[in-house]
This record gives C-alpha cells, sequence and structure tokens, in this order.
C-alpha cells in the first residue's frame, strides 16, 4: 500500500533498533525487526495478503515514544525466504497454523511476555487465529478490514460477486482463464500459479494481483497497483493467498466468528470501511456481533487500505488509546 506518507495522521517514520531472522523450522527463515522504544508496550503488527509482507510505513500506527514495534514478513514473502516467487517454491508448510506458531515462537524468542496484537485484511484473521489460540499472549487487540475466510467471503470477492462492482476489471481478471474453467476460479488460477514455468504462473500472479489491488481503495491508487503488480512481489503474493484461499485458511467455515467469545476479556478495536469491496462490512458486522464488547469504528468513506486517511486516523486513535 502507498500513499501512507501523505498521512499526517501517522507518526513519523522510524528506523528499525534491531533485525533479524526468526529460525521458524520446515526451512523457513522469517524476517523481523523492532523499532520505537525497546522499554515501550509491546506491539505486533501482522501484514495482510496473505503473502503481502511489511513495509516501512506500517511502523507509523504506533507512537515509538511509547511502543516496542515488532513487524515481521510471515513465511515465503517480503524478506523471509524461501521466497514464494521461486519457480518451485513449496507452500506445504505455510498454513494458518504454522503462522500462529511463528508469531508465538517470535514472542518468546523477543523475550515478551504479553503484547498488543494489530493486524488488518488477512491479518485481522490471523490475529484472530492467534488470540484464540493464545489469549494470555495478548493485552488488546487492533483489527481492520475483517476477513473470516468464510466460503462466502471467498466467493464474494474470488467468484463472481464483487464483479457487480467492478465488472470492467472482473473482465480483466476472467480473461486469461478459458470460460470452461471460470465458475471455478481459484482453482482454475490455482493452476496456473502452481505451474513452475514463470511464462505461465507470472502473468497468472500479476492478473490476480490487479485485481485485488484495484478495489482496495475507495479512490483509483494507481501506485498502489503498481507495487503490488511487481512480478516478483506479485508472485509471491497470489501464490501464498491463492492457497490459503484453496485451502479455507485451514478453517472451519465459522471458525474465527464462533469462537470469538474466547476473547470477550480482551480490550479491541475494529476499523472497518463502510465501502470496502474485498472484506465487506458484513463480516465486521458479523464479529461486532459475536464480540459486543469489541468496539466497531465504520468509516463512512473509505474502502478497504489502511493507506485511506479515515482508517488511518482511526487506528491511530486506538493505538494511542491502548498506549498506556
Amino acid at each position: 500500500m502507498t500513499g501512507a506518507s501523505t498521512l499526517d495522521c501517522l507518526y513519523p517514520e522510524v528506523e528499525p533498533y534491531e533485525s533479524g531472522m526468526l529460525m521458524a523450522g520446515d526451512g523457513q527463515r522469517l524476517y523481523w525487526e523492532q523499532s520505537g522504544n525497546p522499554e515501550g508496550k509491546p506491539v505486533v503488527f501482522l501484514h495482510g495478503g496473505p503473502g503481502a509482507g511489511t513495509s516501512a510505513w506500517h511502523r507509523r500506527f504506533f507512537d515509538p515514544d511509547k511502543y516496542r514495534i515488532v513487524l515481521f514478513d510471515q513465511r515465503g514473502c517480503g524478506r523471509s525466504t524461501p521466497h514464494a516467487s521461486d519457480p518451485d517454491a513449496d507452500l506445504r508448510f505455510n498454513t494458518t497454523w504454522h503462522l500462529v506458531a511463528d508469531i508465538e515462537l517470535l514472542r518468546r524468542n523477543l523475550g515478551i511476555e504479553r503484547w498488543q496484537v494489530f493486524g488488518g485484511s488477512w491479518g485481522s484473521a490471523l490475529a484472530l487465529a492467534y488470540a484464540q489460540t493464545h489469549q494470555d499472549a495478548v493485552t488488546e487487540l487492533v483489527l481492520r478490514g475483517i476477513f473470516t475466510l468464510r466460503r462466502h467471503e471467498l466467493e464474494w470477492f474470488y467468484e463472481g460477486g464483487a464483479s457487480a462492482i467492478f465488472p470492467d476489471r472482473w473482465e480483466e481478471f476472467i480473461t486469461p482463464i478459458p470460460v470452461l474453467e471460470r465458475s471455478r476460479m481459484i482453482e482454475a488460477y490455482h493452476r496456473r500459479l502452481s505451474d513452475p514455468d514463470p511464462a505461465v504462473h507470472v502473468p497468472a500472479a500479476v492478473a490476480w494481483s490487479r485485481w485485488e489491488a484495484s478495489a482496495l481503495t475507495l479512490r483509483p491508487d494507481p501506485e498502489l497497483v503498481a507495487g503490488m503488480t511487481e512480478p516478483a512481489a506479485a508472485t509471491a503474493f497470489a501464490r501464498i493467498e491463492n492457497h490459503f484461499f484453496l485451502h479455507d485458511g485451514w478453517l472451519r467455515d465459522q471458525q474465527l466468528l464462533e469462537d470469538a467469545a474466547s476473547l470477550r476479556g480482551i480490550p479491541a478495536v475494529i476499523v472497518q470501511g463502510r465501502y470496502d469491496v474485498c472484506t465487506p462490512i458484513m463480516t465486521a458486522w458479523d464479529l461486532h456481533r459475536s464480540w459486543p464488547e469489541a468496539k466497531l469504528v465504520v468509516i463512512d468513506d473509505a474502502g478497504h487500505s489502511a493507506s485511506e486517511p479515515g482508517i488511518a486516523a482511526a487506528l491511530v486513535e486506538a493505538t494511542d488509546r491502548f498506549a498506556a
């Protein structure tokens, strides 16, 4: 996501004071970093996708004088290795539950007793899965653009529902897929994304990533689309995301909502764009109904991206509220 540097509500840029690679098992090495105040309130940032990786501007949601800010790149993306853009990438050891275990391993390795968990889009699903598994390790949750990988959420955006709003962009998305395969677009894209031939998987990855990037913001953001369709980044993003969606995130269809009651003792803020096409507000509303103690903040002039001014401001307000 781009455009964040123009958002006055974010904290100034800050550089990491420490970084490294977490040996997570299965041959996975995960990039991590810490910035802000080493003695401050710990927070872990869970990026979206899955497969999007972290960016420097993600540190700016947190007051660097008050927070010990932990960012890391999930398996296969960003600066983590092996990278899913490799033609022979093996995603067998990249699942929701591998990532939940990675977060807990990182917490323990950094000597953090409890921390705030901040996640948007796929990061909100991962945050919920982690917090429901490790409630005692979580001080608060700040969630944005709620996504729980229910079948109808996936079908809405990847099997034709959102074409009602973006018919022109949907036409571009389905063009690489033969007509007889278009009734199951996630599966059709999986066949192409898992092909080891770059002549097959790279164009498919770029088309997949362009479809998502073009729908992230209320107003078009060409810079964001360009960044997400860079071939290596797009390949990792599309391959990992499609892999998770093909398997419904290794979750029961309503699991993250049904288990939300276990979070009722954890303070939380949910920030949701009213016109979010990628992860429609219906899911944030369902989560709020399952977990009424969580504060729901609806931004009436925003779509999905954390780079949209109203969403960014609400997220900073939430982290400021919990900074003490």
